[in-house]
């Protein structure tokens, strides 16, 4: 899920998990598994069949082999050396007949590349990318650019308002600074990230998508009581549609 909060210093990452520990935690959790399988079925219904995705934080290249094995071509971009070293070994038979392809460059020059526009559907962004990104406008300006006139974003995004969490003293110690800036900078014990309201993906994203919808991990149960389903789920999915 790694992605990157500054191009030139990763020494946040290092106190977190990465590779095979990383999917040995991730799959440990049934509330993880749910998760991830919601997240999957999402992109299933979303994109079509053969379609052309861009992972963004693709970790250790799980999502990307489960896609590409249902005939799929994936891009993917990942920061954390230590996840794509696994990518690398995990995907290699299907990044040996380019159906997964894996950018490792520095996060600017990510951002900056021409290279890796190749016109996706979807750029899907699993178990919280974006809340380790500091400067959103700019991420979704290069989301823009890699998908086509129709394209859209789909994120797995922390969520703010999570009641987990609400049982917790610090959550209501920082609610006032989450409301002002719409925004909270957690540095927490491991990799630092921002925990953010809706209204501010809303604007990060307005210049080049529009948030169509939000969902928690069983989209099935949307409807009169969506919001307290989501309340009740650690992540949200996020949908943004193309504006231009």
């Amino acid at each position: 899920m790694s992605a990157a909060r500054d191009d030139s210093d990763l020494r946040y990452v290092q106190h977190t998990p990465a590779g095979a520990e990383y999917v040995r935690q991730i799959n440990a959790q049934c509330a993880d598994r749910r998760t991830r399988a919601a997240f999957r079925d999402l992109v299933l219904r979303m994109a079509a069949p053969g379609a052309r995705l861009f992972d963004f934080g693709a970790g250790p290249g799980i999502d990307a082999r489960f896609f590409a094995e249902r005939g799929f071509t994936v891009d993917a971009y990942e920061v954390d050396p230590r996840m794509r070293d696994f990518f690398a070994e995990h995907c290699r038979d299907l990044m040996g007949t380019g159906r997964i392809t894996l950018d490792g460059r520095a996060y600017r020059d990510f951002l900056e590349a021409k290279d890796n526009e190749r016109g996706c559907e979807l750029v899907i962004s699993n178990f919280a990318p974006l809340n380790l990104i500091d400067d959103l406008p700019e991420l979704f300006a290069k989301f823009q650019a890699l998908t086509l006139p129709q394209g859209r974003v789909l994120a797995s995004v922390l969520n703010p308002l999570f009641l987990g969490e609400m049982r917790h003293r610090w959550w209501w110690r920082e609610a006032p600074r989450l409301w002002r800036d719409g925004q909270l900078f957690m540095p927490g014990p491991q990799a630092p990230h921002y925990r953010r309201l809706l209204r501010h993906f809303r604007a990060a994203s307005a210049a080049h998508f529009r948030l169509q919808s939000m969902l928690g991990i069983d989209p099935r149960r949307d409807g009169r009581f969506s919001w307290l389903h989501a309340a009740r789920s650690r992540y949200l999915f996020l949908v943004f549609e193309k504006t231009r």
